[in-house]
């Protein structure tokens, strides 16, 4: 069987660690790279519910999209559920290896895989990367279109009928039930921070996550602004003048279930990958459980 190097140097070369953003530290987090490798579980967060399962499954290898530290730690041990979490993989064998925003950017990645199921044809990279060795086009998010032009409640009825695991949260939507979507932007995960490269790519809907109320209404007031100015025959931002839709409307999704899409891909891919690099075969295991931190949503519609 592969050993654990071996099993890492296939998953940095289908999720390049070079891809990642600045601030972000994927990769190899717990592990020793001697053991063998036969059984490799994928989720979306490293939660104690999801080591808890990993371990019972007997897996030897955890990865999972979201890091366990998000920043520098000083400490591993036990007054903290994460140093319990590192005893807990150490002691039962398991290894644990993130695929962070380096995923997010992979051919086949979080982004990409999102928009293939949303349905997206023609796609590119939102925030591309120059990387001359790869053979397909990489970078954070997607942009591409609908074969056909539907409207923005049955496209957001099919973003949620995509979605590989049911939440309280549901999604929200921003915008004109009946208006037409066409072109879409798709970034897993949190994606206010990419609203001026999403309004410049002139697209019809923009489905993300996390999303906040201030950015959000600035950047509707300000694409309706553009819409009331287009109608006067001025020309403001993207579009043509006279063109009066408001764009981009927002999709919000929750965060976990979204970027779990990349595991439709990864436990196919992963594995393909390491028979040819070792001739050999790993288990997997998709451990599906939602990781979601909301139990329950009042709406308005809703009576005690």
């Amino acid at each position: 069987m592969p050993n654990l190097k071996q099993v890492v140097d296939v998953l940095e070369t289908l999720y390049p660690l070079r891809y990642a953003e600045e601030w972000d530290e994927p990769g190899l987090i717990v592990g020793d790279l001697t053991r063998e490798v036969r059984r490799v579980a994928f989720a979306a967060d490293p939660t104690w519910a999801i080591v808890e399962q990993a371990v019972d499954w007997r897996a030897d290898l955890l990865i999972t999209h979201h890091p366990l530290f998000f920043r520098s730690v000083h400490e591993v041990s036990g007054l903290g559920f994460r140093g319990e979490i590192v005893r807990t993989l150490n002691t039962n064998g398991c290894a644990l290896w993130v695929g962070h925003t380096n995923a997010d950017a992979a051919h086949r990645g979080v982004g990409q895989a999102a928009a293939d199921l949303f349905g997206l044809v023609d796609q590119r990279p939102l925030t591309p990367i120059d990387d001359p060795s790869s053979e397909h086009p990489v970078g954070l998010g997607r942009i591409g279109r609908l074969p056909e032009t539907m409207r923005l409640r049955d496209f957001a009825q099919r973003v949620f009928d995509a979605l590989p695991m049911r939440t309280a949260y549901g999604i929200q939507i921003c915008g004109d039930d009946d208006a037409p979507v066409n072109t879409v932007a798709v970034l897993p995960g949190s994606g206010d921070s990419l609203f001026d490269e999403v309004r410049a790519s002139g697209v019809d809907v923009y489905v993300t996550s996390d999303l906040r109320h201030h950015p959000v209404t600035d950047a509707i007031e300000q694409a309706r602004y553009e819409a009331r100015m287009r109608g006067r025959g001025i020309a403001l931002g993207q579009g043509d003048e006279g063109d009066v839709q408001v764009r981009p409307m927002f999709i919000n999704t929750p965060h976990a279930a979204i970027e779990s899409m990349w595991f439709h891909y990864a436990i196919e891919d992963v594995p393909a990958a390491v028979a040819r690099a070792t001739g050999e075969r790993v288990e997997t295991n998709w451990l599906r459980d939602n990781t979601d931190p909301w139990t329950r949503v009042i709406t308005a519609g809703e009576t005690r």
